[in-house]
Protein backbone atom coordinates (compact mmCIF):
# COMPACT_ATOMS: atom_id res chain seq x y z
CA UNK A 1 0.00 0.00 0.00
CA UNK A 2 2.95 2.33 0.55
CA UNK A 3 4.70 1.95 -2.70
CA UNK A 4 1.65 1.94 -4.46
CA UNK A 5 0.87 5.71 -2.65
CA UNK A 6 4.94 6.59 -3.39
CA UNK A 7 4.06 5.72 -7.28
CA UNK A 8 1.03 7.74 -7.25
CA UNK A 9 2.75 10.27 -5.37
CA UNK A 10 5.53 10.27 -8.04
CA UNK A 11 3.65 9.95 -11.34
CA UNK A 12 1.41 13.08 -9.94
CA UNK A 13 5.11 15.58 -9.41
CA UNK A 14 5.76 13.68 -12.86
CA UNK A 15 2.85 15.53 -14.51
CA UNK A 16 3.72 18.48 -13.02
CA UNK A 17 0.94 21.12 -10.71
CA UNK A 18 -0.45 22.83 -14.08
CA UNK A 19 -2.02 19.46 -15.10
CA UNK A 20 -3.26 18.01 -12.03
CA UNK A 21 -5.16 19.59 -9.24
CA UNK A 22 -5.87 17.52 -6.61
CA UNK A 23 -8.97 18.74 -5.04
CA UNK A 24 -9.31 19.54 -1.47
CA UNK A 25 -12.29 18.96 1.21
CA UNK A 26 -12.94 20.85 3.78
CA UNK A 27 -14.83 19.60 7.22
CA UNK A 28 -14.65 22.12 9.40
CA UNK A 29 -17.82 22.96 11.85
CA UNK A 30 -18.96 26.50 12.01
CA UNK A 31 -22.02 28.22 12.81
CA UNK A 32 -24.86 28.57 10.20
CA UNK A 33 -24.36 32.02 8.34
CA UNK A 34 -28.55 31.96 7.39
CA UNK A 35 -31.76 29.80 8.37
CA UNK A 36 -31.69 27.93 5.21
CA UNK A 37 -27.98 26.73 5.64
CA UNK A 38 -29.37 25.51 9.14
CA UNK A 39 -32.56 23.76 7.20
CA UNK A 40 -29.76 21.99 4.87
CA UNK A 41 -28.07 20.66 7.41
CA UNK A 42 -31.03 19.47 9.24
CA UNK A 43 -31.94 18.06 5.88
CA UNK A 44 -28.58 16.07 5.12
CA UNK A 45 -28.97 14.71 9.10
CA UNK A 46 -32.32 13.61 9.09
CA UNK A 47 -31.66 11.65 5.89
CA UNK A 48 -28.38 9.85 6.96
CA UNK A 49 -30.34 9.24 10.46
CA UNK A 50 -33.24 7.43 8.50
CA UNK A 51 -30.35 5.41 6.00
CA UNK A 52 -29.00 4.29 9.36
CA UNK A 53 -32.24 3.04 10.72
CA UNK A 54 -33.63 1.82 7.54
CA UNK A 55 -32.59 -2.26 8.19
CA UNK A 56 -34.42 -1.47 12.07
CA UNK A 57 -37.43 -0.09 10.52
CA UNK A 58 -37.40 -3.10 7.79
CA UNK A 59 -37.91 -5.10 11.03
CA UNK A 60 -40.42 -3.52 13.02
CA UNK A 61 -42.19 -2.25 10.09
CA UNK A 62 -43.25 -5.18 7.69
CA UNK A 63 -43.27 -9.14 7.69
CA UNK A 64 -40.08 -10.16 8.08
CA UNK A 65 -40.07 -10.52 11.90
CA UNK A 66 -43.23 -12.84 11.59
CA UNK A 67 -41.44 -14.82 8.07
CA UNK A 68 -37.68 -15.11 9.78
CA UNK A 69 -39.20 -16.38 13.16
CA UNK A 70 -41.40 -18.97 11.76
CA UNK A 71 -38.26 -20.30 9.54
CA UNK A 72 -36.31 -20.92 12.94
CA UNK A 73 -39.13 -22.71 13.84
CA UNK A 74 -39.28 -25.30 11.50
CA UNK A 75 -35.24 -25.87 11.28
CA UNK A 76 -35.76 -25.99 15.17
CA UNK A 77 -39.13 -28.39 14.77
CA UNK A 78 -37.12 -30.60 11.76
CA UNK A 79 -33.89 -31.02 14.11
CA UNK A 80 -31.70 -29.84 10.91
CA UNK A 81 -29.33 -27.95 13.14
CA UNK A 82 -27.80 -25.60 10.81
CA UNK A 83 -29.80 -26.99 7.58
CA UNK A 84 -30.68 -24.43 6.10
CA UNK A 85 -28.21 -22.12 7.44
CA UNK A 86 -29.12 -19.10 9.15
CA UNK A 87 -28.26 -16.82 6.03
CA UNK A 88 -30.52 -18.35 3.25
CA UNK A 89 -33.39 -18.04 5.97
CA UNK A 90 -33.16 -14.42 6.37
CA UNK A 91 -32.50 -14.22 2.27
CA UNK A 92 -35.78 -15.77 2.05
CA UNK A 93 -37.37 -14.05 4.77
CA UNK A 94 -36.47 -10.32 3.01
CA UNK A 95 -37.40 -12.09 -0.28
CA UNK A 96 -40.88 -12.86 0.90
CA UNK A 97 -41.10 -9.35 2.94
CA UNK A 98 -40.48 -6.98 -0.24
CA UNK A 99 -42.86 -9.65 -2.45
CA UNK A 100 -45.24 -8.60 0.47
CA UNK A 101 -44.57 -4.95 1.04
CA UNK A 102 -44.70 -4.02 -2.72
CA UNK A 103 -48.09 -3.14 -3.38
CA UNK A 104 -47.51 -1.02 -0.15
CA UNK A 105 -44.43 0.60 -1.20
CA UNK A 106 -46.02 1.27 -4.16
CA UNK A 107 -48.87 3.23 -2.46
CA UNK A 108 -46.42 5.42 -0.10
CA UNK A 109 -44.36 6.11 -3.38
CA UNK A 110 -47.34 7.50 -5.32
CA UNK A 111 -49.17 9.28 -2.60
CA UNK A 112 -45.99 10.95 -1.04
CA UNK A 113 -42.68 10.74 -2.33
CA UNK A 114 -43.80 11.34 -5.89
CA UNK A 115 -45.61 14.52 -5.19
CA UNK A 116 -42.97 15.76 -2.95
CA UNK A 117 -40.30 14.96 -5.35
CA UNK A 118 -42.02 16.59 -8.34
CA UNK A 119 -42.66 20.14 -5.53
CA UNK A 120 -46.11 19.62 -5.61
CA UNK A 121 -46.19 19.04 -1.37
CA UNK A 122 -44.18 20.17 1.76
CA UNK A 123 -42.21 18.01 3.75
CA UNK A 124 -44.28 17.10 6.57
CA UNK A 125 -47.24 16.57 4.12
CA UNK A 126 -45.31 14.06 1.93
CA UNK A 127 -44.01 12.04 4.76
CA UNK A 128 -47.74 11.41 6.68
CA UNK A 129 -49.28 10.56 3.08
CA UNK A 130 -46.07 8.37 2.58
CA UNK A 131 -46.43 6.76 6.14
CA UNK A 132 -50.27 6.16 5.39
CA UNK A 133 -50.11 3.17 3.48
CA UNK A 134 -48.08 1.48 6.41
CA UNK A 135 -49.85 2.53 9.09
CA UNK A 136 -53.31 1.12 7.20
CA UNK A 137 -51.38 -1.67 6.76
CA UNK A 138 -49.36 -2.37 10.20
CA UNK A 139 -53.16 -1.58 11.70
CA UNK A 140 -54.53 -4.31 9.93
CA UNK A 141 -52.62 -7.26 10.83
CA UNK A 142 -52.59 -5.42 14.53
CA UNK A 143 -54.48 -7.04 17.42
CA UNK A 144 -57.36 -4.50 18.95
CA UNK A 145 -55.93 -5.74 22.25
CA UNK A 146 -52.67 -4.71 21.87
CA UNK A 147 -52.89 -1.80 20.29
CA UNK A 148 -55.18 -0.68 23.23
CA UNK A 149 -52.52 -1.71 25.29
CA UNK A 150 -49.89 0.86 24.24
CA UNK A 151 -53.01 3.55 23.72
CA UNK A 152 -53.84 2.89 27.83
CA UNK A 153 -50.15 3.18 28.62
CA UNK A 154 -49.92 6.57 26.94
CA UNK A 155 -53.26 7.55 28.32
CA UNK A 156 -54.98 8.85 24.72
CA UNK A 157 -58.45 8.34 24.15
CA UNK A 158 -59.03 5.84 21.28
CA UNK A 159 -58.30 7.45 18.18
CA UNK A 160 -61.52 8.29 15.56
CA UNK A 161 -59.69 7.31 12.22
CA UNK A 162 -55.91 5.84 11.03
CA UNK A 163 -54.89 9.04 10.87
CA UNK A 164 -54.93 9.88 13.77
CA UNK A 165 -53.07 6.91 15.76
CA UNK A 166 -48.98 7.89 16.07
CA UNK A 167 -46.36 5.60 14.46
CA UNK A 168 -44.87 5.39 18.26
CA UNK A 169 -48.34 3.48 19.15
CA UNK A 170 -48.65 1.48 15.53
CA UNK A 171 -45.25 -0.01 15.53
CA UNK A 172 -44.62 -1.57 19.35
CA UNK A 173 -48.67 -3.10 18.98
CA UNK A 174 -47.89 -4.30 15.66
CA UNK A 175 -44.50 -5.44 16.27
CA UNK A 176 -45.95 -7.52 19.65
CA UNK A 177 -48.64 -9.02 17.18
CA UNK A 178 -46.04 -10.16 14.62
CA UNK A 179 -44.27 -12.01 17.30
CA UNK A 180 -47.45 -13.49 18.63
CA UNK A 181 -48.79 -15.03 15.62
CA UNK A 182 -45.44 -16.21 14.80
CA UNK A 183 -44.83 -17.96 17.80
CA UNK A 184 -48.91 -19.64 17.31
CA UNK A 185 -47.26 -20.93 13.76
CA UNK A 186 -44.18 -22.23 14.89
CA UNK A 187 -46.28 -24.03 17.78
CA UNK A 188 -48.40 -25.69 15.10
CA UNK A 189 -45.63 -26.44 13.21
CA UNK A 190 -43.74 -28.46 16.64
CA UNK A 191 -47.05 -30.60 16.65
CA UNK A 192 -46.70 -32.83 13.72
CA UNK A 193 -42.73 -33.37 14.15
CA UNK A 194 -42.86 -33.78 18.00
CA UNK A 195 -45.27 -36.76 17.12
CA UNK A 196 -43.30 -38.43 15.31
CA UNK A 197 -40.35 -37.88 17.81
CA UNK A 198 -42.39 -39.58 20.04
CA UNK A 199 -43.69 -42.50 17.61
CA UNK A 200 -39.61 -43.22 16.89
CA UNK A 201 -38.92 -42.63 20.92
CA UNK A 202 -41.57 -45.23 21.80
CA UNK A 203 -40.46 -47.89 18.95
CA UNK A 204 -36.60 -47.89 20.30
CA UNK A 205 -37.91 -48.04 23.78
CA UNK A 206 -39.99 -51.32 22.61
CA UNK A 207 -37.28 -52.71 21.09
CA UNK A 208 -34.43 -52.05 23.75
CA UNK A 209 -32.27 -49.94 21.87
CA UNK A 210 -32.14 -47.13 24.49
CA UNK A 211 -29.28 -45.96 23.90
CA UNK A 212 -29.88 -45.43 20.05
CA UNK A 213 -30.95 -41.58 20.36
CA UNK A 214 -34.48 -41.15 18.90
CA UNK A 215 -33.04 -37.64 16.47
CA UNK A 216 -31.20 -39.66 15.21
CA UNK A 217 -33.27 -42.33 13.50
CA UNK A 218 -36.51 -40.09 13.36
CA UNK A 219 -34.83 -37.17 11.42
CA UNK A 220 -35.01 -38.71 7.63
CA UNK A 221 -38.94 -39.64 8.42
CA UNK A 222 -39.63 -35.68 9.07
CA UNK A 223 -37.56 -34.75 6.04
CA UNK A 224 -39.43 -37.18 3.97
CA UNK A 225 -42.87 -35.90 5.70
CA UNK A 226 -41.89 -32.60 4.79
CA UNK A 227 -41.08 -33.61 1.47
CA UNK A 228 -44.13 -35.21 0.56
CA UNK A 229 -46.30 -32.93 2.04
CA UNK A 230 -44.38 -30.31 -0.34
CA UNK A 231 -43.81 -28.41 2.96
CA UNK A 232 -42.17 -25.62 1.42
CA UNK A 233 -45.31 -24.62 -0.79
CA UNK A 234 -47.63 -25.27 1.86
CA UNK A 235 -45.58 -22.95 4.63
CA UNK A 236 -44.71 -19.95 2.53
CA UNK A 237 -48.56 -20.24 1.20
CA UNK A 238 -50.24 -20.05 3.88
CA UNK A 239 -47.48 -17.33 5.72
CA UNK A 240 -49.03 -14.95 2.98
CA UNK A 241 -52.38 -16.01 3.13
CA UNK A 242 -52.09 -15.18 6.83
CA UNK A 243 -51.25 -11.44 6.07
CA UNK A 244 -54.34 -9.39 5.72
Amino acid sequence: MIRLLLLVLGFVSFLGAETVQIPTMNFELAAPSSPQQLVSSLNVLVLLTLLFLAPSMVLVMTTFTRFVIVFGFLRQALGTQQVPPTQLLVMLAMILTFFVMEPVGTKAYEAGIKPYIEEKIGYEEAFDKTALPFKNFMIRNTREKDLALFLRIRKMENPASVEEVPLSIIIPSFVISELKTAFEIGFLLFLPFLVIDMVVASILMSMGMMMLPPIMIALPFKILVFILIDGWNLLIGNLIASIK
